[in-house]
């Protein structure tokens, strides 16, 4: 439903408005696609680093295997609400009695680029809004988008209570008291490099959407660039979505957002079309190779 809301509103957007299609050959030039696979490349580069690094918590893996694992793991969980495949699919390359750690280190991983995308998301959330209320326009962008910070932090509270209450509920061996005591047991120097390799990928891929930007001649400024795509990244994170269409998600809320600075909607649509096909969908089409030469781990 939510996917099908998403690609509608996109889909609106594009009625009785005439877009000049074939003028996207014109920004595109073999400079800009090197570019833009070296942002990809290194996007992927540093997940494939950052289990590298967690997995090392119990078995030392060589990039290789990591690279395996990784992508092998994306491509299996494609069609999952929100990558929650990528658990499972990790899964078998280990054995069983090693199940949970998988789990509680693909937790981490996840978890920690999730912390990411929430701090940098408020802190877009600030520079968005201040912008709006210094230069005194767009009231209504200000009124909205303050209202929608204070229920997503709404929702925050809530569920932080609602962990507090149910932490001792065990979910297949799980519950948040034992994750919680897991984490504060987990080696420091693990969680540093963890977080380290989550910063410099998020840094990674919003800066290959400014790029992006910046090669479809898109008016707006860098700082406001920056937060509208930190704020982009927040609500696609938090809607729960399937991976493989995780396009519309991005769609319509960058269109919603860039569209309060007047850049053509096709160009929005465009760039997180590039942006999917580079950091997904190649991505995919390796892993899918890693996925038909897998062989299960022996137990």
């Amino acid at each position: 439903m939510i996917v099908c809301i998403a690609f509608y509103y996109i889909f609106s957007h594009f009625q009785n408005k005439k877009t000049d299609w074939n003028t996207l050959i014109s920004y595109l030039d073999f400079t800009s696609i090197i570019i833009l696979l070296l942002f990809s490349i290194s996007n992927w580069t540093l997940e494939i680093l950052k289990w590298q690094n967690l997995i090392s918590y119990f078995k030392t893996i060589s990039f290789l295997e990591s690279t395996k694992q990784s992508l092998g793991s994306l491509t299996a969980s494609i069609f999952t609400p929100n990558r929650i495949g990528e658990y499972g699919a990790k899964m078998l390359y280990y054995p069983k009695e090693n199940a949970k750690k998988i789990m509680f280190l693909n937790f981490i991983s996840n978890g920690s680029q999730m912390v990411i995308t929430c701090f940098f998301g408020l802190f877009g959330f600030l520079i968005y809004s201040l912008n709006f209320t210094l230069t005194k326009s767009s009231f209504w962008i200000n009124f909205n988008l303050n209202n929608t910070l204070l229920a997503f932090l709404g929702v925050l509270t809530f569920l932080f209570i609602l962990f507090y209450i149910f932490r001792k509920k065990e979910f297949y061996g799980f519950s948040v008291q034992k994750l919680f005591t897991k984490t504060k047991e987990f080696p420091k120097q693990l969680w540093i490099t963890n977080f380290q390799l989550s910063v410099m990928r998020y840094f990674v891929f919003s800066h290959q959407f400014y790029f992006l930007l910046i090669i479809f001649n898109c008016n707006i400024s860098y700082s406001l660039a920056l937060a509208t795509i930190f704020i982009m990244y927040l609500f696609a994170s938090i809607i729960p979505s399937i991976q493989f269409m995780d396009i519309a998600i991005k769609g319509s809320v960058a269109l919603f957002l860039f569209n309060n600075f007047n850049i053509e909607s096709w160009k929005i649509v465009i760039i997180t079309s590039l942006m999917w096909i580079f950091n997904l969908v190649i991505p995919v089409l390796i892993g899918s190779h890693f996925v038909l030469q897998f062989k299960p781990q022996k137990t």
